[in-house]
């Protein structure tokens, strides 16, 4: 009896992991759960985790289609690998410590065939405890917010849609809207927009490739959308990696958003203002401790040249 082949997906769930384990064991199982009702494929690329997540992956469930990786390829590589594979009309980036809660996959693949302008959509994030995570999508950085985080404005006045405003402050994310930006930890964007873009740029290692992604993405037209009617909880906690070093590789992220994306003339000002924000933190104390931004400023040699 010949094999009879089965229709392509509508989509394409891409899990990037690395040393999270339980997590994204997790991840994938409430993927299972809640996405019963959509055809879709899932992709996993494991970044040669030291804790044997691959392992435990492959183990656990057969049908995903599993890259274990020798080297740790980064986030934005390693969502390339499996996008080229990926054969859904919609890709759909989502973090290992994630939990899809309440069928949100599917209610975000809805929004995106009732709003198909937007070319990328993002949904609600909570924290584990069930309050509100602001940075499921957030405001393109301007010279006016690198202004309030390196005079401290922003710490001050964390709820303040003028000086916060980067954070969309204010507003609790219980409506749809456009948004500048969808975080990269649970993006679903059009295999046709995706393939237009060339998918994320292979410059950014960990953090600002969904930034890069979506102002790309405005200037070819695309309008991405937030919906309230998708949730997700981020647990948090993932692969453990000191506070200095996760800042180091933020601010080389924000330094490359910068050359990337900001006029010719405010980028020597813009990439100033960003230098100020570790001695912000510094003398605060806020977020991190003091040392730990200390660590930030005395490695600035490496983050201020935009490589990893």
């Amino acid at each position: 009896m010949s094999d009879i082949a089965r229709p392509a997906p509508e989509l394409s769930i891409i899990v990037v992991s690395y040393g999270t384990r339980a997590l994204t064991l997790a991840c994938l199982e409430s993927v299972e759960r809640e996405t019963r009702d959509l055809a879709h494929e899932m992709l996993v690329v494991d970044n040669a985790s030291p804790d044997g997540s691959a392992a435990a992956i492959a183990a656990r469930f057969s049908g995903i289609r599993l890259w274990a990786e020798k080297t740790n390829l980064g986030f934005a590589a390693a969502c390339n690998l499996a996008a080229a594979a990926a054969q859904g009309k919609y890709l759909l980036f989502l973090n290992p410590d994630a939990e899809v809660k309440d069928r949100a996959i599917e209610h975000l693949v809805a929004f995106a065939k009732r709003r198909p302008e937007a070319g990328i959509w993002g949904g609600r994030t909570l924290y584990a405890d069930g309050t509100l995570n602001p940075m499921s999508c957030y405001r393109r950085e301007t010279l006016w917010s690198l202004f309030c985080r390196a005079s401290g404005l922003a710490t001050l006045f964390r709820r303040s849609p003028l000086f916060h405003a980067h954070t969309y402050a204010g507003w609790i994310r219980d409506s749809e809207r456009e948004v500048d930006i969808v975080t990269g930890g649970f993006l679903l964007i059009a295999r046709e927009a995706w393939q237009r873009l060339g998918g994320f740029a292979p410059e950014f290692f960990m953090y600002g490739e969904d930034v890069d992604l979506c102002l790309r993405a405005r200037a070819l037209g695309y309008r991405p959308r937030f919906t309230p009617e998708a949730t997700i909880v981020h647990h948090g906690g993932g692969a453990r990696k000191d506070d200095a070093t996760k800042l180091v590789q933020v601010l080389t992220a924000r330094t490359l958003i910068i050359r990337k994306h900001f006029p010719r003339g405010t980028q020597g000002l813009a990439l100033a203002l960003l230098a100020f924000v570790p001695w912000v933190g510094r003398f605060s104390g806020t977020l991190f401790p003091r040392s730990t931004w200390r660590q930030v400023w005395q490695r600035r040699g490496q983050w201020r040249t935009g490589q990893y």
